[in-house]
């Protein structure tokens, strides 16, 4: 399974969200932070394991945002 995650740079931190799980998003001080709530709420919206291994890759950069491929793997 593969699902956007697109991560807006504010002022004060950065926002992460799953645009495709409605209320799936998260806030937090660094970029890294903000991926790994999310990461973690995606886990929960989908009842996803936790033997379901998970890879984030950047697919485009901009100023305001980054938008990463979520992929989730089972072993």
């Amino acid at each position: 399974m593969v699902i956007d995650l697109v991560v807006t740079i504010e002022e004060d931190g950065f926002g992460a969200e799953v645009p495709s799980l409605k209320g799936c998003e998260s806030w937090a001080h660094t970029e890294d932070e903000a991926i790994i709530n999310v990461i973690e709420l995606t886990r929960f919206y989908v009842k996803l394991d936790a033997d379901v291994d998970v890879t984030v890759d950047l697919a485009r950069r901009s100023k305001k945002k980054n938008v990463y491929k979520i992929i989730f793997t089972k072993e």
